[in-house]
C-alpha cells in the first residue's frame, strides 16, 4: 500500500466523516503476515460475524478450514461445494429441509446459480486489516465500509462522481460474504469497476448493526476517490450541514 495514498485518504477520511470509523481493507496472500488463521467460532457459522474484531483493530486471516459455513467458504474461494439440495434450502424447501425462501423457486436458483462465475481464492488467505493499521507489502483489492445511511450517501455520491454511466454502485443479490469479498473482487478486474452495496442478507446482518449496509469498493475505484475527495461535493455546505445533524429525526 502506498502510504501517500493511504495517509491522504486517512486525512480527508478526518476531515469529512469526522468520527466515522475507517474502513476494513481485503485482499488474498499467499503469506499469513505472521497472522495465526482463524478458527470457526462455536455457534457463529457466519464469517461476517468475525468481522467486528477486524474493526477493533485486530487483522484477520482466513484460510480454508477457517469458515463452518458452506456458502461463506464457496463465496470466498474456498471451496465450490455447497448443501446437497441448495436450490430448495435457498428457495421453498422440501420434505427434509426448510427453505430460507430468498428465492421463489428451485429452478431460479439454478438460474441465478449458473450466472455466477466460479471463484477460486487466488492464493491461501484472505486477509481483512484496518485501513489505518496498512503497511507498505499490504495489497487490498477493495476495502469495506459498514456504514450509516448518511455515510452511505456520501460515499455512493463520491462514487459516482467521476462516472458518466448509471452504474457507478451496483446492488447484486447474494449472500453478505458475496457482496464484501467475491463480488467486489470481480469488479477490481474490470477497467472500470463499480462499488457494491450490500448486506442485504437477512441471514447474515444479525452481525452488523441494526442501521449499517455494506459498501465495498474495489481498489481501482477507490482510488480515484480518493483523489477525488478535495474538490467533490464533500466540501461543499450541503455536506457539512448534514454531518453537523447526525441525530437529526
Amino acid at each position: 500500500m502506498d502510504s501517500t495514498l493511504k495517509n491522504h485518504f486517512i486525512n480527508s477520511w478526518n476531515t469529512h466523516f469526522s468520527g466515522v470509523e475507517f474502513p476494513l481493507a481485503v485482499w488474498y496472500s499467499d503469506d499469513p503476515q505472521g497472522f495465526e488463521q482463524l478458527a470457526p467460532i462455536k455457534n457463529e457459522n457466519c464469517m461476517i460475524s468475525q468481522l467486528r474484531k477486524a474493526r477493533q483493530g485486530e487483522p484477520l486471516c482466513f484460510g480454508k478450514g477457517s469458515i463452518a459455513c458452506r456458502g461463506g467458504n464457496r463465496y470466498c474461494g474456498f471451496s465450490q461445494k455447497l448443501r446437497p439440495g441448495f436450490e430448495y434450502f435457498l428457495s421453498s424447501g422440501n420434505e427434509s429441509m426448510e427453505g430460507e425462501r430468498y428465492k421463489k423457486s428451485p429452478e431460479l436458483v439454478k438460474t441465478w446459480l449458473a450466472s455466477q462465475p466460479p471463484f477460486e481464492a487466488p492464493a491461501r488467505y484472505l486477509i481483512i486489516k484496518r485501513w489505518d493499521l496498512l503497511n507498505a507489502a499490504d495489497e487490498p483489492h477493495a476495502v469495506i465500509f459498514l456504514a450509516t445511511p448518511d455515510v452511505l450517501a456520501g460515499l455512493f455520491t463520491l462514487a459516482n462522481y467521476d462516472e458518466a454511466g448509471l452504474h457507478g454502485v451496483v446492488a447484486p443479490m447474494g449472500a453478505g460474504c458475496m457482496s464484501l469479498v467475491q463480488y467486489p473482487y470481480f469488479e477490481n478486474q474490470k477497467e472500470n469497476p463499480s462499488a457494491v452495496l450490500g448486506m442485504f442478507d437477512a441471514s447474515a446482518r444479525p452481525s452488523v448493526g441494526a442501521n449499517e449496509l455494506s459498501f465495498t469498493v474495489p481498489m481501482k475505484r477507490f482510488e480515484r476517490m480518493i483523489l477525488n475527495m478535495e474538490e467533490s461535493f464533500l466540501i461543499t455546505e450541503s455536506w457539512k450541514e448534514l454531518v453537523q445533524h447526525p441525530g437529526r429525526s
